[in-house]
């Protein structure tokens, strides 16, 4: 019997160690060997002149399943996800039904466990219902932890008031996720929509939309004690801001937001349509400064598909949202290839910060005796991003026609090569993750 299932050799890889020329033996699907390694394998894969990351895991996407499957689903969001080298993500509770229960919560556990073509974790939503089996239901194996929606949400997902804020964090010991946009402002600003004109959505949803409720749940959580994530930062002022919150406070930041700007609406219109929304090219410098001085803790793609015809109705009747897991890699190396970030930054915001955020269990590094998940990428590879490569199910991206400089090649889930230069080569074999404050007894 082969003393190794995989070797990978001869590849470049990025890891706490830094970057340089190394071999990884796996088996078992876990990491057991990194250095210059011989001895026998299965399969041995030469990756001369790629290079070799923890695997990339986004912990921000929406799925759409249950119930809104006609614009997405959990293999279909999953094949999008290992086509552009992601190998994990952190998928939304905001389906129909909403993921609120035990039993919705387990009925989508079930759905993705070996469908998923990538792992996965589920949020689970906090709302003034539920805040009394919230304690429980963080602990649930395969739960990334409680979302809260404080705008742009609809029905009991949506907590809009600081007591029923502080309600979801007392009752919680894990880190949250919140959408921080202010309802009550955004309800009193829905005037500011201009018909047929989407240039106007960042008019209604201001910076001070933004900031007003990250003071607001950043003024909850110091008073409770307890961790929050603020997901998709939009505005200059929240970076500066949390940038003297950190110690109950963690920031992501999105793809979209450091790359597009308000000449974006001229060009695509709704299909820019984000909540919170794309803003001018000051925000988005702002943002980028978060990244280079270390506030910005990880990326998500807040990959949220609606189909072309949802998208053409006139604004504001148009979906917000846009496509955006298969999108991350090769967005962001275009950046690194840029000089915008280092690839050791990109590996930090993709892989080791989720693992040290939320405590996944044996995930986020290469290193001996976690899984062997890898996102493999030809950094000098130049292609164009087109909708006929998306792989998502409604078949379109923002960056249709951009070319970009680095590119996803492999995908490696648990030693599974996945996804090979372009083709998905395995069955789906997604399972969920594991989390350290939530392991389960034996």
């Amino acid at each position: 019997m082969a003393q190794y299932d995989t070797i990978f050799k001869n590849a470049t890889v990025v890891n706490h160690d830094g970057e340089g020329q190394a071999d990884i033996a796996v088996k078992n699907g876990r990491i057991v060997a990194i250095g210059t390694i011989s001895g026998d394998a299965a399969e041995t894969v030469d990756c001369k002149g790629l290079h070799i990351l923890p695997g990339v895991i986004d912990t921000q996407v929406h799925f759409r399943e249950p119930g809104l499957t006609h614009k997405e689903d959990l293999e279909t969001g999953s094949r999008a996800a290992v086509m552009g080298g992601v190998t994990g993500v952190f998928e939304m509770p905001n389906t129909n039904p909403l993921t609120i229960s035990k039993e919705t919560f387990d009925a989508k556990i079930a759905a993705g466990t070996n469908r998923m073509h990538c792992d996965f974790a589920f949020y689970i939503g906090g709302t003034h219902e539920n805040v009394g089996e919230l304690a429980t239901l963080e602990k649930l194996p395969g739960c990334a932890g409680i979302k809260v929606f404080m705008g742009s949400s609809t029905g009991s997902l949506l907590v809009q008031d600081d007591d029923g804020v502080e309600a979801i964090l007392r009752a919680i010991s894990r880190r949250a996720a919140f959408h921080s946009e202010d309802e009550y402002m955004l309800e009193e600003r829905k005037h500011l929509r201009v018909e047929g004109d989407p240039s106007s959505h960042p008019v209604w949803r201001s910076p001070e939309v933004a900031m007003s409720c990250t003071t607001r749940l950043v003024n909850i959580a110091r008073k409770v004690g307890k961790r929050i994530h603020v997901l998709h930062i939009s505005t200059k002022e929240e970076m500066v801001y949390l940038a003297d919150h950190k110690d109950v406070a963690s920031v992501e930041a999105t793809p979209h937001h450091l790359t597009l700007d308000e000449t974006a609406y001229t060009k695509l219109g709704t299909y820019v349509q984000m909540n919170p929304p794309i803003r001018d090219a000051e925000h988005r410098a702002g943002i980028w400064a978060g990244v280079e001085n270390g506030v910005v803790d990880v990326l998500g793609s807040d990959h949220a598909p609606h189909t072309r015809e949802e998208k053409d109705h006139a604004y504001p009747a148009s979906h917000s949202g846009m496509t955006g897991v298969q999108t991350l890699v090769p967005t962001m190396l275009d950046h690194v290839n840029n000089g915008k970030l280092s690839l050791q930054r990109f590996v930090d915001l993709t892989s080791h910060g989720p693992n040290r955020l939320f405590g996944i269990a044996n995930k986020g590094r290469i290193a001996v005796g976690y899984d062997a998940d890898f996102t493999i990428v030809d950094m000098k590879r130049r292609e164009t991003i087109t909708n006929e490569w998306i792989a998502s199910r409604v078949g379109w991206t923002p960056y249709d026609g951009v070319s970009v400089t680095g590119w996803p090649v492999g995908t490696i889930v648990r030693g599974h090569k996945v996804m090979w230069q372009g083709e998905l080569t395995t069955p789906s074999i997604g399972q969920p993750m594991r989390f350290l404050e939530a392991l389960p007894q034996r």
